[in-house]
């Protein structure tokens, strides 16, 4: 695959069009879904006040402790999850903090803050309709014409992907390099809400996560089904951006910044669902002694 030549990231045009306008709808080197609903914003990084981190298991689920105070949501909700491991995970994240607490970089405390206090308001059905939307603007069913080396980088590297899902939930998806997009038939997005209807909301809220991270479903339904690793999924997320960087250069450390960044936020959304998903319990509830 292209990912181990490849080096560096990001689109000349498609940056300036960030900068200027992020929520607009672009077509060009890259394709930008209209900005959707997204997790909390995180707090402002502060003082560490607690030394321990540990779990407890309440009436609601899992619980999380710092020193002898419960966790709360920004709408001062319980913070209360329900798998154990999912506990841990997140307790992982508080106990890693040092001097000072990093709120951006806790990825899973901001997942389960959003869905514990649902800010949009949103069902299952609704979450599910957010995601299957994307489908219609997912990244890898967008080809430009021109130049010829990007045309046979995406067909060499997004065909691939593209089939794989089609076989994988017996769809017709496709791809055009239309500024409309390609015409998905309703018994793709039908199959795509009954298969995601297989998740709970707390699943979901990771799913739509994800989605909008890589800007692709198909994207997240590889990367969910293991069909790719996380550096792959982001990897192809951004194949015309990396083409680009490789004709007009690297800014700065920007682009790294932002590589790894994606990296992390997806991971996150995907051990996030693994977690959802998880029922087992673990024996020590206690990070440290």
């Amino acid at each position: 695959m292209w990912w181990g030549g490849l080096q560096r990231l990001s689109s000349r045009r498609s940056l300036v069009v960030r900068r200027l306008w992020p929520s607009v709808l672009v077509r060009g080197p890259v394709l930008l879904q209209v900005e959707s609903r997204r997790p909390y914003t995180p707090q402002a990084e502060r003082k560490r006040f607690y030394q321990n981190v540990s779990i407890s298991q309440g009436e609601g689920g899992f619980e999380i402790n710092l020193d002898h105070r419960k966790l709360k949501t920004p709408q001062a909700k319980l913070f209360t999850v329900p798998s154990e491991t999912l506990a841990l995970a997140v307790a992982t994240e508080w106990d890693s903090q040092r001097d000072t607490i990093k709120f951006y970089t806790m990825h899973l405390t901001t997942l389960c803050n959003t869905a514990l206090d649902n800010p949009s308001q949103r069902s299952k059905d609704q979450l599910i309709k957010a995601a299957v939307k994307f489908l219609e603007t997912d990244t890898v069913c967008y080809r430009v014409e021109e130049p010829p080396a990007l045309v046979e980088l995406q067909k060499n590297e997004w065909d691939p992907i593209i089939e794989w899902a089609e076989k994988r939930y017996n769809v017709v998806i496709g791809s055009s390099t239309s500024i409309m997009g390609p015409s998905i038939p309703q018994s793709t997005k039908d199959t795509f809400v009954s298969h995601l209807a297989s998740y709970n909301s707390w699943a979901l809220q990771g799913i739509e996560y994800m989605i909008t991270q890589l800007k692709s479903l198909v994207l997240s339904m590889s990367l969910l089904d293991k069909h790719l690793t996380v550096e792959q999924a982001v990897l192809l997320s951004r194949l015309e951006e990396e083409y680009q960087i490789q004709h007009w250069g690297n800014v700065e450390w920007a682009h790294d910044y932002d590589m790894y960044e994606l990296r992390a936020r997806t991971a996150a959304a995907a051990l996030f669902v693994q977690l959802c998903l998880e029922n087992s319990t673990v024996k020590h509830k206690l990070l440290q002694d």
